[in-house]
């Protein structure tokens, strides 16, 4: 089964054809949202909206365990991630789109693995490959089929929020080989690697990172690059439905 886990600019996801809604208790406290069990485009998946359905969980207190258990005990096997993100490369500016396949981690004190409590199995998971290569090929070529153009692969560098970068962390981030910077990718994708799911992610650039524009970075700017952006990722989600119901 698919899971959709919904980023800022999808905490609903209209065109679902919702046919349940339920709370889920997990070991690790309370998920960000209930989960909806719906239908898209014939295809039958659960969603989940990582800030709440009313936007409202700062990145750093997203309860990344308990929304990944969640979907996991649902029956999910595959997860796509949506996520707003600044772009950092030449090639990733604002109204792109990107399926990244590698990310670095700068976040900090959060619950970032399962494998913390008493009597649980230590896990040394391979994590070379952090999103699922034959999940972003569905990805990219459902983008294709919608006529949508994505960038295949791209660095997401996961910085720990809510506030906005630095110029100066953004030049360090760009030398480190980011190519976007968001704040929710990690612990998200090595939770998911830990339970052997799927995991990838559509990005939706939604400014150019700090510095590297000349005009400066406004929420009203984001908030309407966000409306405007995601428009193509629930096309491309529709077309990712349609294939894998044929």
């Amino acid at each position: 089964m698919l899971g959709i886990i919904g980023g800022t600019g999808l905490t609903r996801l209209a065109e679902l054809q919702i046919l349940a809604e339920q709370s889920v208790q997990t070991p690790y406290g309370e998920p960000s949202s209930n989960i909806l069990t719906g239908e898209l485009n014939g295809e039958t998946l659960l969603f989940i909206a990582r800030h709440g359905f009313e936007h409202t969980l700062a990145p750093h207190l997203v309860n990344y365990r308990a929304n990944i258990w969640a979907l996991k005990s649902l029956g999910v096997e595959d997860i796509v991630a949506v996520n707003a993100v600044g772009g950092i490369a030449d090639d990733c500016s604002t109204g792109d789109l990107c399926i990244p396949d590698q990310i670095i981690d700068y976040t900090y004190g959060r619950e970032f693995t399962f494998c913390d409590g008493p009597g649980v199995q230590l896990q040394h998971i391979e994590f070379t490959e952090p999103y699922t290569s034959s999940l972003r090929s569905s990805l990219t070529a459902a983008a294709a089929s919608a006529g949508i153009g994505v960038k295949d692969g791209g660095v997401y560098g996961a910085m720990q929020g809510p506030r906005l970068e630095t110029a100066a962390e953004i030049r360090r981030m760009k030398r480190d080989g980011c190519d976007l910077v968001g704040m929710t990718g990690m612990p998200e994708a090595a939770l998911a690697c830990e339970l052997e799911l799927n995991y990838a992610s559509i990005c939706m650039v939604v400014n150019k990172a700090a510095g590297l524009s000349d005009e400066p970075i406004t929420l009203d700017d984001i908030l309407a690059a966000t409306e405007q952006t995601v428009v193509h990722a629930k096309q491309i989600l529709v077309s990712l439905c349609d294939a894998r119901r044929s």
